[in-house]
């Protein structure tokens, strides 16, 4: 029973904690202004997850610029040809994760924020134009966001090639 509640994570010093909810506000903060002066929506509950990883963790693979933008952009394909091609129904979406989740894994740009995209394309059934705005723009916005804030933080991301 306590290996069930034992933490994984090694502990980090509370700057660290602190630094990546800043990162989080600011990413998250910004996107929300973009949304504001494009007059379009740029935000989805997807991206927050993303900001967990990016800031939180930016050494993790599922955290480098081509999980993150690929990652979303695989996944939200998926969701939008199913949607197309399928009924709105609770099996269809549960293929679309599915899938999304396999192609993520096969094409090396697996993001498990991402995972989410299919469920947001069959509850708000957007056209192709989603894939565009907000997913890939959002993606590359927050990208180029965690690589500014940790430049100027000191920290290294994205990380060195594997």
């Amino acid at each position: 029973m306590r290996t069930f509640f034992a933490r994984h994570q090694p502990r980090q010093p509370l700057h660290h904690a602190v630094m990546a909810g800043l990162g989080g506000v600011i990413a998250i903060g910004s996107i929300g202004l973009f949304t504001i002066y494009a007059h379009k929506p740029l935000v989805m509950a997807p991206f927050g997850a993303s900001c967990v990883l990016l800031f939180s963790v930016p050494g993790s693979p599922l955290s480098q610029p081509m999980n993150v933008i690929g990652g979303h952009v695989v996944a939200t394909l998926v969701g939008l040809v199913l949607r197309l091609l399928l009924p709105n129904e609770w099996w269809a979406v549960a293929l679309a994760v599915g899938l999304a989740i396999a192609l993520m894994s096969a094409l090396r740009v697996t993001h498990p924020p991402a995972g989410a995209d299919p469920l947001v394309v069959f509850a708000a059934d957007p056209g192709f134009g989603f894939l565009i705005l907000p997913v890939l723009s959002g993606a590359a916005v927050l990208v180029a966001l965690a690589t500014l804030f940790h430049r100027a933080s000191g920290t290294a991301y994205p990380a060195g090639k594997a």
